[in-house]
């Protein structure tokens, strides 16, 4: 017995649900939240089918017709949030709803109860693993029946939620990479599904509006019973529940606390540096005065980090690094968290050690030194652990946080290496401790309560007012994370104000730590081989703030501005600044830079007998040997496909028709034609690598011309670039059979585009339809 009474038949592997009679003219039994999860992961970052992954959060009514018990979700992207019952209806019978199980009333019981078998419920594919694997690449698999049962040990009744776990088999025919690198028998894929049947929480939550200056994530609906003069479309924040013993003091007690509890897998000394770093959250809600608001502490060894009544932070492993998440369980309704869901991947801490032994090398690790890469990984993970613990409780990313201050733990923080007066590297500051400004502010907006005779719309829109004043930026993921993303200071893994300036910053960085490169930087009795993986983190170590730099190039400045808010108009970088990115971006290309050592390369060997390649090294085409003018090319198409960006571009067009000081695009082409086609004494080393960087470019420039999603004026300008570099590969004089050879080549490659191009144009054009 608990939120519903059920019966277990292991003889005959049945789950017996007993349904109370049904009530209204609907026949509903109830309403509850509905949740289903994997227990157990495939262990594929790429795949995703991770240890402890929740499904969507469903409202779903239980109604009984006639001899049928229907499990069907409600259409809650439209309502209508009106007392008026027609109201209600009408919009309810206007957009389908889902269905998503019917079972049998096998037998009637007294009061007009019914029992229904809920075994197929349990176990079918409710988390969309067949789906998952099909979209991923992984072979066409189905469930099998016969080898998929009901745990009947893991089927439990609280008082207000249902806890069910199903072991569910999946037969596949040629299944993918992922699988067979991850399962013992790819073709036989097992894991553990959970279902959570929750009671609604009561009325006392109160929906707070979404404010897109403010830093919350949001659930969005349509109102059909919203009044004329407003929008349809109502958004509301995400957050947990928190109130205070007395709503009118600046500081109280709480009714109940948020707490979070740590997976006890965590080993140490993670565990106490994910301690640590979830548990700055404290501060924030001390801040706006919830005396012991929150709270972090270790799980209960009994307790299931799926069950709805914990916020949990778990322990992930798979079969390489991935991303980390926060998420969870939220009522549907309202935007209320119910339950803080996090995954913790556990590779990732492993990674952060890789890169700083790169950076530092491995002479001070274990020794707690500043320079010690297991304690910059710790500080890394205290970050992480806050970050994710972040969304959970509601907030989204701010991407422009690291541009005033390292002013929150929701950005991705790069680590902040700095070049010492005697030309070494200083990691004394590689990562900020505690949430930041934005963070505060933040949780100010999404939590602070305020007293009962305060309105509450004026009050907010205050605490936003007070964020503008004190210049706390706020931009996320759809301004960061494209290709063709514009402003400046938003970035992922990024530091500083000046996007140019860092850039300059962390290629001296780069420079200092390949000058040091060596077997120093693995372990001793580590294969050599084995340091291209640690290679790579310092050879790519200015990607991030190379992509910020970009961004001042044909870039935008803007806010989330509101009317009557007084922030400014959207405008384009200034010209100096834009012209001072460019040659940054220029200056990665320079044969010098892209060169790596010999005794760099030497100590590179080919992979021993037992080590497979793997996703953390370089493609080439040297194999067994290291690739290095690969390696050269790869880091030029960084910054060539940027300049290149068909987005960037149209804007280079777009701003320079409109003020013509600003550069354009034919600007930035001939700049780079320029810089890497220009001729020069350097030796036939570095000459080999000026040629691969002009194959790329050549690439780049002809894939932009043939893109149809691109402008026509970008595609013109780049056809006409490949023209000229054309004419002047025919124009230079002869030289070394080598570049000789490497002129004919690519003077072959523009030719057949724009023969081609020709051609296309040529072809006969249909007769337009009759009038």
């Amino acid at each position: 017995a608990g939120l519903l009474t059920f019966y277990l038949d292991p003889s005959k592997g049945r789950v017996w649900l007993e349904v109370p009679a049904a009530s209204g003219e609907r026949g509903e039994v109830g309403r509850y939240l509905y949740v289903e999860g994997l227990v157990t992961g495939l262990g594929s970052n790429p795949v995703g089918l991770d240890r402890g992954q929740l499904g969507a959060s469903r409202l779903v009514f239980l109604r009984r017709l006639g001899n049928k018990l229907l499990v069907e979700e409600p259409n809650l992207r439209y309502r209508a949030g009106s007392e008026d019952r027609f109201e209600r209806r009408a919009t309810r019978e206007s957009f389908a709803t889902s269905v998503l199980w019917a079972g049998t009333v096998e037998s009637e019981l007294e009061g007009g109860a019914g029992l229904v078998d809920l075994t197929t419920f349990l176990v079918r594919d409710a988390h969309g693993v067949v789906e998952t694997l099909q979209r991923t690449g992984q072979g066409k698999f189905k469930l099998d029946a016969a080898r998929s049962a009901v745990d009947f040990a893991a089927c439990h009744a609280f008082p207000d939620n249902l806890e069910f776990e199903a072991l569910l088999t999946f037969a596949g025919e040629e299944p993918g990479a992922q699988v067979r690198e991850t399962a013992p028998t790819p073709t036989s894929l097992t894991l553990v599904q959970h279902h959570s049947l929750v009671r609604l929480p009561d009325a006392g939550y109160r929906p707070r509006r979404f404010d897109p200056r403010a830093g919350s994530l949001a659930i969005r609906f349509a109102d059909y019973a919203a009044p004329l003069e407003e929008s349809i479309e109502r958004r509301w924040i995400v957050r947990h529940r928190l109130q205070k013993v007395d709503p009118s003091a600046e500081r109280s007690p709480v009714k109940k606390p948020i707490v979070y509890y740590l997976d006890r897998a965590i080993p140490e000394p993670v565990r106490s540096a994910v301690l640590d770093g979830v548990g700055w959250w404290a501060e924030a809600f001390e801040a706006i005065g919830f005396e012991d608001g929150f709270r972090v502490e270790l799980l209960p060894e009994d307790a299931h980090p799926l069950d709805v009544r914990y916020n949990v932070v778990q322990w992930v492993h798979r079969s390489t690094r991935g991303w980390s998440y926060g998420g969870g369980v939220i009522d549907p309704r309202t935007g209320e968290r119910i339950k803080g869901h996090v995954s913790l991947g556990s590779l990732r801490v492993r990674q952060d050690r890789l890169l700083f032994e790169g950076l530092a090398g491995t002479e001070q690790t274990g020794t707690g030194a500043p320079d010690d890469p297991i304690q910059l990984a710790l500080a890394r993970i205290r970050q992480l652990a806050a970050h994710e613990v972040g969304h959970t409780l509601g907030l989204a990313h701010n991407f422009t946080a690291s541009t005033y201050g390292r002013a929150s733990v929701m950005d991705y923080p790069a680590p902040l290496v700095e070049v010492t007066e005697e030309g070494g590297l200083d990691f004394s500051r590689a990562y900020a401790v505690g949430v930041g400004a934005w963070d505060l502010h933040a949780i100010r907006y999404a939590y602070g309560e305020f007293p009962p005779d305060i309105d509450e719309a004026a009050a907010l829109e205050q605490v936003v007012r007070e964020g503008l004043e004190r210049g706390l930026l706020f931009l996320s993921d759809d301004d960061a994370r494209p290709a063709g993303a514009a402003h400046p200071k938003a970035n992922l893994w990024d530091n500083g104000a000046d996007p140019v300036a860092q850039l300059r910053r962390e290629m001296e960085v780069r420079r200092i730590a390949l000058e040091h490169f060596g077997e120093r930087n693995v372990a001793p009795g580590t294969p050599l081989a084995l340091l291209e993986e640690v290679l790579a983190t310092v050879y790519f170590h200015h990607r991030y703030q190379l992509t910020a730099a970009l961004k001042v190039i044909g870039g935008m400045e803007y806010t989330y501005a509101v009317r009557g808010d007084g922030q400014p108009a959207a405008r384009p970088v200034p010209a100096a600044v834009q012209r001072q990115g460019l040659e940054a971006v220029l200056d990665t290309l320079t044969p010098e830079l892209l060169d790596l050592p010999e005794r760099v390369i030497e100590r590179v060997l080919p992979r021993p007998s037992g080590y497979t390649r793997n996703r953390e090294m370089f493609a080439g085409a040297t194999a067994p040997s290291f690739d290095s003018l690969g390696a050269a090319a790869s880091a030029a198409r960084l910054a060539i496909r940027g300049l290149l960006q068909r987005e960037r571009a149209a804007r280079l067009v777009d701003f320079h028709r409109r003020d013509p000081a600003l550069p354009g695009f034919e600007e930035v082409l001939a700049a780079l034609s320029e810089r890497v086609f220009q001729r020069s004494r350097e030796g036939e080393r570095r000459a080999e690598i000026r040629r691969a960087v002009q194959g790329v470019v050549v690439d780049e420039l002809v894939a932009l011309a043939g893109r149809r999603q691109a402008p026509a004026a970008v595609r013109a300008r780049a056809e006409g670039e490949l023209e000229r570099i054309l004419q002047r590969l025919l124009d230079e004089p002869g030289e070394a059979s080598a570049q000789r050879a490497h002129r004919s080549l690519l003077a072959r490659a523009i030719r057949r585009h724009l023969e081609r191009g020709r051609q296309e144009t040529e072809l006969p054009q249909p007769a337009p339809p009759a009038p």
